[in-house]
Order: structure tokens, then C-alpha cells, then sequence
């Protein structure tokens, strides 16, 4: 065991506290939280006791928490604090061969000590039918403790042996018999214990033991005895052994039961520990440290920009319903996978360019800007709009791929002012529009850090020849940002600008500023990959397009039963669609809801109201929803004309 810099070990600062001149006090604790409180109030060492954790598991003092779970919660709390802790390891889980494994383990887990108690396994709490417990076979005990004490590497290791003389009726000459054989045995001390409301039992040991080895008490029962008898009895280490347990659960049954009568937080939340007090003993502001230090984004302020606004009208039914970026893998959309991604290498700024049905892109602590003319425009304007986001260091990406977590960690440690992360591997050839690209040289092992230069994007080369597929992942650095946003007002100036995409702009730069390429080998999906792969069974949880959970996390389901056929039982219309449909069969279709429709339809049927009726019609034709529209253009001419006209 190494203690932490500037620490004694734990096996030591124990040991000190008992073979103490002075009289020491170690306080119960059960679980990590309650250790660590244990610890800030100024004890010097935790007394894992085994009532209390049997209880905070909801099980019986009696063994049925198995050791092994008993040494998880021990774990937990050696991990939270700097001092000691003497575990109540009750008579060891067995024989002398379960007690020296219990040893090795509690060593491994810097835990200083061991108490072990002269009763049969299992053991039944002290305070309970005390005096029908039967104990150990002295010798037998004797030999737990020897094999105990060989078992431990560490010469530190406290082994305190408890015996239980005095709870079982047998009187002080049975306990001083059994204190003498265990200190011959090689404890480092004794536990005498007494269930007793006075002190009498221990005043009468203390007498006769003459400080042969260190005298550990619990004065559980006896607690009305001024502390200072103790020292003037030689007392080592005095145990405070279930207080914190039974103060939490009064505070919490208090609590519960003044909520469950008022019904009301109002009178409570004066009386109970403010979140942020939470949140401090759990480390937050730790962790904010330690992510500052060892995230790529150490020293840096980091933003990104989520381009999700496109509307996947090849991908058919999948995305009738919802943006590209929204559509479920393996029960997460590709924008919350994508955000997860950002969170975790500390990238908390985040921008989401909405589109196509906006209102299902919806998530805490994420900005939002809307594109709400994304079928009349390119690519490029949506970026155009987040033109004031593009910031020092921000992250830019399409909002319908996923990617491993080294992509990004490749992108944010490089320090070009503007890069792009290419896929050297790709060779798709699909009906799809993707983005390829020329480098000054293409992709080799030998090329380590030597930079690569980009030169030209396009979705198809006349040669016929390219170096790789741009993902749509790429970072700018504050020099790169300003280079970007400069050219988006340039370019937002060509009357053609509205249809230009990413490709244009980037191609544009190249012309003038040099943009670094980092290859990598696969390790991301695009969304139509994606859409194959789940086709094709190749994703575990295939996903349904419309279960009520997903639709639900989409911010679609308004209180709607869409029913379990799903997409593939509407005949080619969107659920979205047939709603309104419905309603329109029911009389119940308002004019603001007929336009919600038709903004659902391709807008290029838009120009004139015949195309609307025609639309409509085929709609209902489909579904043989047409004996539902007996005057469709007279609901359209309700409409105000600048609803009805493409703008």
C-alpha cells in the first residue's frame, strides 16, 4: 500500500491511535458519503461497522451481506478519505482460511484494520438475545487470529480481537481467560465489549488487565459515563460506533413524513442540506479542475456547431417524421450520441442549427438556432446563420453522423488554423451526394505528422481520382474563425449564395489560406450507413421508428397514441401526415392544422394552390381518404394568401 503524498500509511496512522498515550476516538461510518463527513468533522480514524452497513444494504446483522459485498461499500470509502479505517469484520465469514483472505483483500483496499469477534458464524448483532449466543472454541479463535496476523504483509495492519465474554453472561474470569489467549495469540488489541446500561463490566476488566496490549471499547449502552472514567481506566480507543446510521435515519424518516403530510417541499428545504453541499462532497469542483487539466481542451475555450437542420427526404420513411440527426441507434438519437461525444471531452458550448421539424430538436443547456427556409437554401447558409458562434477553437460538424471518441481528440489537439478530418479509407459509391477531397499528398503510414494539405472538395473529380470523403467534422482556431466568417460574408453576397454549400466555402479559403487535413481510418458513421446497417440487422437494438418512448424523446408525442404499427403500416405516409388526415376524417381539422400539413409536403408543390390540391388529393388517393375532401380548394382559400404562396 503507497499512502498519498503527505500521508502516513492508513495501517500506520491506525496503529498510532491505538498504541496511543492518549486517549483516541474513532467515529462509525457506512458507506463513502458518511466516511467522508466522518473525516471532515476531525476523527482520526472510521469504524465500518457492521450493523450499520447491513442496515444501509436493508439486510440483517446476521451475515446476509455476503463479505464480498461488505468490502465493496469498504472500497468506496477508502477511496474517499485519508484516514483509517478498523473494519467490523464480525467472526471473519468463516474459518481461519475465510479470515486470512479477508485479510489480503482489506490490504489491497487500504483498509488499516480488522476487528474480529469470538462468536460463531454467522454471527447474530450483540444486542440481541445476547446472553443465549454461544462463542468460539478459545483455541480455534486463537487460530483465526494467528492465521490472520501471518497473512498480512503490511507490519502495520491492526488486528483488534473482540470478545464477547461479557454479552454472553460468562462473567469477567471467562473474559479475562479469553483477552489473555488472544493477546498471546498476536492481537495488537482487545475489544471488550458490554451490553450493560453501566460501566461496571469494563471498570472490573481494566482492573485486572494491567495494559498488556491496548483496550478498545463501544460504549453504545453505557453512554451515559463521563468520558474522562475511561482515561483514568486506560482506556486506548474508544468506538462511537452506529450514531451516524441512526441520525440519518431519524432525519430522513422526519423528512418523509412532514413531505407525505404537507405534500409540499416549502417547510422542509430550510431543514435538509443545500444541493451544492452535495455536489461538494461528491467532488464537482474536482472534477472541473481535473477536466481542465487532462481534457484536450485544457487551457482552451472550446465551442461546437451542430448543423441539424436537414431534412432526410432520401431516406424515405425513416425520416418523414423527424430531422436526419434525430433518427434513433441502439435507443439514442445521432445528436444526443454526438453531444455526449463533445460533453466528455469538455465541450459544454454548444450551437444546434434546426431545420426540418425544429421542434423535436429540443435538449438542456444546448443553444438553438433555426433555419426555417432549409428547403430553399444550401448547406452553406445554415453555417451562415451560426456565423457569430464560430468563435476560438470551434468544433463545426454535421448533425447526422457519429464518430469515435480519438476523431475528436484528434481534431482538438491539432493546431492548425483550420482542419479537416477526411477518411482515407472511404470508397462509397452510392447514390448519395458526399463530399471527396484532393490533398497535397494522400494518406500513407509514413506520413506521421508531416502536414497534409487540402486543395479541392467536390462529390465527384473528372479523374475520377480523390484522397478521401470529408465526414463533415472540422475545427477552426481564432485566426481560422475569423478567416471562415470573413468568407461567409463574402460569399453571402453572390446571388447564388443561398444555394452554395460547404464545399464552396471551403474550396473558396483554399484559394488563399492553407487548411490542414488529418486522415483517419474509418472509426464514424454517416447517417445512411447507419439507416443500411440497422436495415441490414447489423446494429444489437434495432430501432422502431415510432415507439412511444422515442417519439417521446423526440418531443413529438404531445400526449398522441401513435400506435405500435409504425412507419411500415402507413402505406407510404408519414404518421405525421395520416394525423392530420384523421382529424380531417373527424371533422376536427382546423386551417392552422391543414398548414401544418402542407409544411410537412415538399415545398416545391407550394407555388400555386392547384399544386396543393393535387398534392393533397394524392395524399388521400393513397390512402383512400378521398370521399374526405369533398371541396379541398375551398379549405385552401380560407387560407391567408402569404400561407398558402411559396414565398
Amino acid at each position: 500500500m503507497f499512502p498519498k503524498k503527505g500521508f502516513l500509511r492508513k495501517t500506520t496512522q491506525l496503529k498510532n491511535l491505538i498504541q496511543s498515550s492518549d486517549l483516541e476516538f474513532i467515529m462509525e461510518a457506512h458507506n463513502a458519503l458518511s466516511a467522508q463527513i466522518v473525516e471532515e468533522a476531525g476523527f482520526k480514524g472510521i469504524w465500518a461497522s457492521g450493523l450499520s452497513i447491513s442496515a444501509a444494504l436493508g439486510v440483517r446483522d446476521n451475515n446476509e451481506a455476503s463479505w464480498t459485498q461488505v468490502l465493496e461499500v469498504l472500497e468506496f470509502m477508502s477511496d474517499k478519505t485519508d484516514i483509517p479505517i478498523l473494519m467490523d469484520g464480525d467472526t471473519g465469514y468463516g474459518n481461519f482460511n475465510n479470515a486470512r483472505r479477508l485479510v489480503r483483500k482489506l490490504e489491497q483496499r487500504e483498509i488499516a484494520g480488522v476487528c474480529l469477534e469470538d462468536k460463531l458464524f454467522p454471527k447474530n448483532n450483540s444486542f440481541i438475545n445476547s446472553e443465549m449466543q454461544p462463542l468460539a472454541d478459545i483455541q480455534e479463535f486463537c487460530g483465526k487470529i494467528k492465521a490472520a496476523k501471518d497473512t498480512q504483509r503490511d507490519d502495520d495492519f491492526v488486528l483488534v480481537a473482540r470478545t464477547e465474554a461479557f454479552i454472553a453472561g460468562w462473567g469477567l474470569e471467562e473474559a479475562m481467560r479469553r483477552a489473555i489467549a488472544y493477546a498471546d495469540a498476536g492481537a495488537d488489541a482487545i475489544l471488550i465489549h458490554s451490553a450493560k446500561a453501566h460501566v461496571k463490566e469494563i471498570e472490573a476488566f481494566m482492573k485486572q488487565w494491567d495494559k498488556r496490549i491496548p483496550v478498545v471499547i463501544v460504549p453504545t449502552k453505557y453512554y451515559s459515563t463521563p468520558t474522562d472514567l475511561f482515561r483514568k481506566m486506560g482506556v486506548s480507543l474508544v468506538i462511537w460506533a452506529n450514531h451516524n446510521l441512526r441520525a440519518s435515519v431519524s432525519a430522513m424518516q422526519n423528512v418523509c413524513q412532514q413531505i407525505f403530510e404537507e405534500q409540499t417541499l416549502l417547510h422542509v428545504e430550510e431543514e435538509v442540506s443545500p444541493l451544492g453541499e452535495i455536489f461538494r462532497l461528491q467532488g464537482a469542483d474536482e472534477l472541473k479542475d481535473a477536466e481542465k487539466k487532462y481534457l484536450p481542451t485544457t487551457g482552451k475555450s472550446f465551442n461546437t456547431i451542430i448543423l441539424a437542420d436537414s431534412w432526410g427526404d432520401d431516406l424515405g420513411e425513416i425520416a418523414s417524421l423527424i430531422p436526419k440527426a434525430m433518427i434513433p441507434i441502439q435507443g439514442k438519437t445521432v445528436l444526443s450520441t454526438q453531444i455526449e461525444n463533445y460533453q466528455k471531452m469538455g465541450i459544454k458550448d454548444l450551437t444546434v442549427v434546426r431545420g426540418f421539424a425544429k421542434e423535436t430538436v429540443t435538449y438542456t443547456n444546448v443553444k438553438t438556432i433555426d433555419n426555417d427556409k432549409y428547403m430553399k437554401n444550401g448547406s452553406l447558409y445554415s453555417l451562415y446563420l451560426a456565423r457569430n458562434e464560430i468563435k476560438e477553437n470551434t468544433v463545426i460538424c454535421n448533425g447526422d453522423i457519429i464518430f469515435k471518441s480519438h476523431v475528436l481528440h484528434t481534431l482538438l489537439i491539432d493546431e492548425n488554423d483550420i482542419t479537416l478530418i477526411v477518411d482515407a479509407d472511404s470508397c462509397i459509391n452510392d447514390k448519395h451526394k458526399r463530399y471527396f477531397v484532393k490533398t497535397s499528398e494522400p494518406y500513407s503510414r509514413k506520413l506521421m505528422d508531416k502536414p497534409v494539405v487540402f486543395q479541392e472538395m467536390a462529390h465527384q473529380f473528372k479523374d475520377k481520382v480523390n484522397h478521401g470523403e470529408f465526414i463533415s467534422l472540422w475545427k477552426v482556431n481564432k485566426k481560422g474563425a475569423e478567416i471562415v466568417r470573413n468568407t461567409l460574408e463574402e460569399l453571402s453576397k453572390h446571388e447564388k449564395f443561398k444555394k452554395m454549400t460547404l464545399a464552396d466555402l471551403l474550396n473558396e479559403i483554399s484559394k488563399t489560406h492553407p487548411i490542414a487535413v488529418k486522415f483517419i481510418k474509418s472509426s464514424w458513421l454517416d447517417i445512411y450507413t447507419i439507416v443500411e446497417l440497422q436495415k441490414s440487422g447489423s446494429f444489437d437494438n434495432f430501432f422502431e421508428p415510432v415507439s412511444p418512448e422515442m417519439m417521446e424523446e423526440m418531443g413529438k408525442t404531445g400526449g398522441q397514441k401513435l400506435g405500435a404499427e409504425g412507419l411500415n403500416q402507413s402505406g407510404g405516409l408519414s404518421l405525421y401526415q395520416k394525423k392530420f388526415l384523421d382529424q380531417f376524417q373527424q371533422g376536427i381539422l382546423s386551417n392552422q392544422s391543414l398548414k401544418k400539413l402542407m409544411d410537412n409536403l415538399p415545398q416545391e408543390v407550394f407555388s400555386e394552390p392547384q399544386k396543393q390540391y393535387n398534392s393533397l388529393f394524392n395524399m388521400a388517393k393513397m390512402k383512400k381518404y378521398f370521399d374526405y375532401f369533398p371541396n379541398p380548394m375551398k379549405l385552401l382559400s380560407e387560407l391567408p394568401k402569404n400561407e398558402t404562396e411559396k414565398e
